[in-house]
């Protein structure tokens, strides 16, 4: 699973049959350089902008039969076309992309699950098509893992966030900000008040119980695909132990996975818990 970089993502995973880790590869490299496209480096908005355009441009291309041209594209294609793989899922991905180029501020949580909708949950759809499963209820709970996963990986960089472009991003929902009485300054200034603290606590226990929501997916999906899901659900609600263990503090210590929390991870994915608490 890749964790500090393209969170939401199983990076061809050893735990994936053997013939879906090229295709995961595949769609894995177009998210995360078009995810560095929009984050990474000093390039201006519209360099940006101008990068993601021309993966729109691909795939406009690809839906009109025309020629690849692109590397990521002449790896992709292929994969789209035997799988079979729904465009508008790509075009979801650039457009969130493309959205945190300019939007660095978001007014409730409607809104920010809505961005979680795209740039987040398309990638679990994508793999449910992988692997032939992308029915109705399978791709709902699939949305709650991811949606619940790109949360974590918000709360885990509440401070990474805060220093990107002119005026910081924050992810943390501007009307919850007001109610739990933190202000911007607080973020921003990497100071973890104990208003901070009730805030991203309620925050971390409304990821943990959409994580949970979905988790019953690891367990219906056969085999290794179904093994990955929950290695994928138990490593997030890992990161969620970690901010919980240090208090939400989250300026002074990012919480990620760490190699000796594997083993741990692995026993929660292969033994299946009786109920849906921890």
């Amino acid at each position: 699973m890749a964790v500090d970089h393209y969170e939401n993502f199983p990076v061809a995973s050893i735990l994936l049959p053997s013939a879906l880790r090229e295709p995961v590869a595949a769609i894995y490299w177009f998210a995360r350089s078009a995810d560095d496209f929009a984050d990474e480096g000093d390039l201006s908005p519209h360099e940006r902008h101008a990068l993601l355009a021309e993966y729109q441009a691909e795939l406009d291309a690809i839906e009109r039969g025309e020629p690849t041209r692109h590397p990521v594209f002449m790896r992709l294609r292929p994969v789209i076309a035997h799988y079979n793989l729904p465009l508008h899922l790509f075009r979801d991905l650039l457009d969130a992309f493309a959205q945190d180029v300019g939007k660095d501020r978001y007014r409730d949580f409607a809104e920010l699950m809505d961005y979680c909708r795209r740039s987040a949950d398309p990638v679990g759809r994508l793999l449910l098509h992988l692997f032939g499963e992308a029915t109705p209820g399978n791709l709902s709970r699939s949305d709650a893992i991811c949606s619940a996963l790109q949360l974590i990986n918000h709360w885990q960089d509440v401070g990474i966030d805060a220093a990107k472009g002119a005026h910081g991003r924050i992810y943390l929902p501007q009307d919850e900000m007001a109610r739990f009485g933190v202000g911007e300054e607080t973020i921003l200034q990497r100071v973890a008040s104990a208003d901070f603290r009730t805030l991203l606590c309620f925050q971390a226990d409304r990821a943990r119980a959409l994580m949970l929501s979905g988790a019953p997916l690891g367990w219906d999906l056969p085999g290794r695909m179904g093994l990955e899901i929950r290695a994928i659900v138990a490593g997030g609600l890992c990161i969620l132990d970690k901010i919980e263990a240090i208090d939400y503090d989250v300026f002074e210590h990012r919480p990620k996975l760490e190699a000796f929390n594997w083993p741990l991870i692995m026993w929660r994915s292969l033994v299946r818990p009786l109920d849906n608490n921890r």
